[in-house]
């Protein structure tokens, strides 16, 4: 009874799992790259593996939606095979449609800061090369001075005991990521790779910054 009741609240946590994530337009095994809404914001941003990323970004109040994809190279629509290996000058990223009415700029971007590690240079923990590196995309001056005063901001605290290394250039473009790398976090619970690393990451943003986080995802 006690087997049948455990495998019981798997599988409702599983079910409860695959319909927590996005319902994201798709077309040829990729990930649509949309417009935002009227009165929506876009940010982007490349962290170290974009698995852990787009789950930090959507857990946050204010946040609608979470692409992930390839930004900061030079070839057009890349492949996850090709960033990976490092030839494109692309890195896994995302992209963050938000309401600034509930979350800034600012706070978005603190909060990117405090998913990852924004002073190890072209990596994030196990995941080395380019394609992992630190990117804070900007859309306008007035966000290249936010982005600039935080990595001030950190840098004077010296909690890392090292500068930041992020990259802070005029966004471009995004090119979306596959399907199968869409919202891997909640889709792969029991991934090795997710237990191990991402979540560590996810964990210490809820820890950091709880008054940003969606209640539903609040430990």
């Amino acid at each position: 009874m006690k087997v049948k009741a455990i495998f019981f609240l798997f599988l409702t946590a599983f079910f409860c799992a695959c319909n927590d994530v996005q319902k994201l337009e798709t077309k040829d095994g990729f990930a649509v790259i949309t417009d935002p809404k009227k009165g929506e914001a876009v940010a982007t941003y490349a962290g170290g593996c974009f698995w852990a990323m787009q789950e930090c970004m959507l857990e946050l109040k204010g946040v609608d939606k979470v692409i992930s994809g390839y930004s900061g190279g030079a070839k057009a629509n890349p492949n996850y095979d090709e960033v990976l290996s490092k030839t494109t000058g692309h890195a896994e990223s995302v992209q963050v449609y938000y309401d600034p009415k509930i979350i800034s700029f600012e706070k978005l971007t603190e909060a990117f800061f405090n998913s990852h590690d924004p002073t190890q240079e072209d990596g994030q923990g196990p995941d080395l090369g380019s394609d992992y590196r630190s990117i804070a995309f900007y859309r306008s001056p007035s966000e290249r001075i936010i982005i600039q005063n935080l990595i001030s901001k950190i840098d004077s605290v010296n909690g890392y005991n090292k500068p930041v290394v992020t990259e802070v250039v005029p966004f471009k473009i995004i090119y979306p990521a596959e399907t199968e790398h869409q919202d891997y976090y909640r889709k792969n619970s029991w991934d090795r790779y997710i237990r191990n690393v991402s979540r560590k990451k996810v964990l210490k943003l809820r820890k950091t910054m709880p008054y940003l986080i969606k209640l539903e995802y609040k430990d």
